[in-house]
């Protein structure tokens, strides 16, 4: 489906991851070292509910196992950071299970299939398999920071962090182009360049 309220939904979610990136950058050029606000999580969240429904009505099997992994990871950042505790119980427990719901309801209901999903006219099987082994590198970058911060006991942006994201958004920015998905080639494609800062100034804050 590829109808302009879908693509307005896809624009929205990488307006959002944009603009985490962009505060993010921005406090972190402020202090010349990598910082990470709360508000970068909160941001994470929102756009990832919204990038999920995209992928759900673009029937892309990629962008939905990217953001249902990465979904939960920004939870727990929100915990580490005392956020999550802020917000009301009842709305914890539609964020929690929302994903759950729409899967279970999309299958149950008809609204797709396996066939959709797996064996998409408009995607080659190498394409296919770009696009997730790309979702995958680019998921693990949060695995990697979500096991790190547990480490820590605190919600960081480590170097490891910053080289899956480039390493995982050129793919994508690949398997956009082959896919001409204009939503992603945008967002992916502002992603690539902050990636690149943040590696320098990662460098240099160790320099110094």
């Amino acid at each position: 489906m590829n109808t302009w309220w879908v693509i307005t939904i896809g624009f929205s979610a990488q307006f959002l991851f944009s603009s985490r990136l962009i505060l993010q950058w921005v406090l972190s050029e402020k202090h010349q070292r990598i910082l990470t606000p709360t508000l970068f999580w909160k941001l994470s969240l929102v756009a990832s509910f919204l990038l999920f429904v995209y992928g759900y009505f673009r029937y892309d099997f990629s962008i939905m196992l990217g953001q249902i992994l990465t979904y939960y990871i920004y939870i727990r950042n929100m915990q580490l950071q005392r956020e999550w505790q802020k917000l009301p119980y009842p709305v914890r427990i539609g964020i929690i299970i929302f994903p759950i719901v729409i899967l279970v309801y999309g299958y149950n209901n008809g609204v797709y299939d396996r066939e959709l999903l797996f064996r998409h006219n408009s995607i080659s099987k190498s394409l296919f398999v770009w696009g997730i082994l790309a979702q995958v590198i680019f998921t693990f970058r949060f695995v990697y920071q979500w096991w790190y911060s547990e480490k820590s006991k605190e919600s960081l942006l480590p170097l490891g962090f910053w080289i899956l994201s480039l390493i995982g958004g050129g793919m994508i920015l690949i398997y956009a182009g082959f896919r001409k998905d204009i939503v992603l080639l945008v967002g992916h494609g502002a992603g690539v360049a902050i990636y690149i800062r943040n590696l320098i100034l990662y460098r240099r804050s160790q320099h110094e």
